[in-house]
């Protein structure tokens, strides 16, 4: 085999595994809830949320329209019939604007949840919270 044949060759395996690794991620990655960010406490919380289920694992991912106006220490979290649940907290706020995702602990059941919190864990109060559906 020539050297230009073999990198030719090198190229096409390349480019068969990323296609894929494309379309398996992509078969396996669904939405099974979602909701709105609404703020509370006086704080202005929008865009959307979605728990994700991948490869058996589930995510809380934050839409690219997610904006929060600020607040000191805003985390991550699950809550239930409009209450936060401390043992439910998924991480700090990464970012206070776009897409971002959070892993949700493989034996926590994201089914038993029926909110996504933006907590102030400082003042203890929600600074936004979605519904999910």
């Amino acid at each position: 085999m020539k050297r230009r044949q073999f990198f030719q060759a090198i190229a096409a395996v390349g480019a068969t595994a990323a296609a894929t690794s494309a379309a398996f991620a992509a078969g396996h990655s669904q939405a099974v809830s979602s909701g709105m960010f609404e703020g509370r406490s006086n704080h202005v919380t929008s865009g959307s949320v979605s728990v994700i289920q991948e490869d058996g694992r589930y995510f809380v991912e934050l839409g690219d329209d997610f904006s929060l106006d600020g607040g000191p220490d805003p985390r991550v979290g699950f809550g239930r019939d409009g209450v936060y649940d401390p043992d439910a907290y998924l991480g700090a706020l990464l970012s206070l604007n776009g897409k971002q995702r959070y892993a949700v602990p493989i034996t926590w059941d994201p089914a038993q949840f029926s909110e996504v919190f933006i907590w102030c864990e400082v003042a203890s109060v929600p600074l936004g919270v979605a519904s999910l559906k």
